[in-house]
């Protein structure tokens, strides 16, 4: 009996003590990469497929312009063997963040060779430091030159899934385009005289520019949130609104509506919810980034009809 009682301690403490190790990490076979946005990541996962994991460094909701890194996001960059980032001076943070980590990930820009909107030429008047309008999302047309440089990324990445990683751009690349036709289909119920676009910032210049809108000015008259419009810059962006008989001001859904709900009640027009630097949750009006253009489309068509 105490011989049996001695190995049935033995064995307990033989289970208490595998309990206790860290369990082997998972080996999946699928390439890690980390991505700065919503959108950066929900792009490379539709290239990607099931042979990579995607982890977002900015949480659902956060803006860009204005997003401050926290310790754990240093560990996340450490850890990355190749960031997605959209580019085009958006990310801000990113270089001092990946100094800091001693980080030494490859970066893949995906708006590399896109030719950007010149910041004056879209009136950013604030000084925010931007050459060049790094919005391309907005414009489905410049998601494909997006989902090139993914995967001429991941292809270089594991070339031996160059393929699958083929066939998964040119399966979403042909929905892109499908989507372009939409939008241009429901373009076609705005009266002309009423595609005139106010926005919290200067987000939708490729939109515009694509789809036969005039971006007149915006609450915050430049690329970037985290600037505050003067006295003139508010009373001229109001002096627009009433001069070109604005139906709807957009605000993205990062953005405070304090600004957007007293120029609304000065001038008398609508505000519009639409995302433009954050997808929404899964359940919500814009899990992914094709939902997120149906979103916006419909809510800016249904605002100036």
């Amino acid at each position: 009996m105490r011989h049996r009682y001695s190995a049935l301690t033995a064995l307990l403490a033989l289970i208490l003590l595998a309990a206790c190790q860290p369990a082997a990490p998972r080996n999946t076979g699928s390439l890690s990469v980390l991505a700065t946005t919503s959108i950066v990541a929900d792009v490379v996962r539709q290239v990607g497929g099931e042979s990579i994991e995607v982890t977002t460094l900015l949480p659902l909701g956060a803006d860009p312009h204005s997003f401050q890194p926290a310790p754990r996001d240093m560990a996340l960059v450490a850890d990355a063997s190749v960031i997605f980032a959209n580019g085009a001076g958006l990310e801000e943070f990113l270089e001092p963040l990946i100094d800091n980590a001693g980080a030494t990930a490859r970066v893949i820009e995906v708006s590399g060779g896109i030719v950007l909107l010149d910041a004056a030429a879209e009136g950013a008047e604030s000084g925010d430091g931007y050459s060049g309008d790094p919005h391309t999302w907005v414009d489905p047309n410049n998601v494909l030159v997006w989902v090139e440089n993914i995967r001429a990324a991941l292809t270089s990445l594991e070339p031996e899934r160059a393929d699958e990683f083929q066939r998964n751009a040119d399966r979403y690349a042909a929905e892109l385009r499908a989507l372009d036709t939409w939008v241009r289909q429901q373009v076609e119920s705005i009266p002309p005289e009423n595609r005139i676009l106010v926005t919290d910032h200067l987000v939708y210049g490729y939109f515009a520019e694509r789809y036969g809108f005039t971006q007149v000015g915006a609450l915050i008259p430049g690329f970037s949130t985290i600037s505050s419009p003067s006295a003139q810059e508010l009373a001229k962006i109001e002096n627009d609104i009433r001069a070109y008989k604005v139906k709807a001001i957009f605000i993205g859904e990062s953005v405070t509506p304090a600004l957007g709900q007293r120029v609304a009640e000065d001038t008398g027009v609508q505000l519009v919810k639409l995302y433009h630097a954050s997808l929404s949750e899964p359940d919500g009006d814009a899990p992914t980034y094709l939902d997120m253009i149906r979103y916006n489309v419909s809510a800016i068509t249904t605002a100036l009809k």
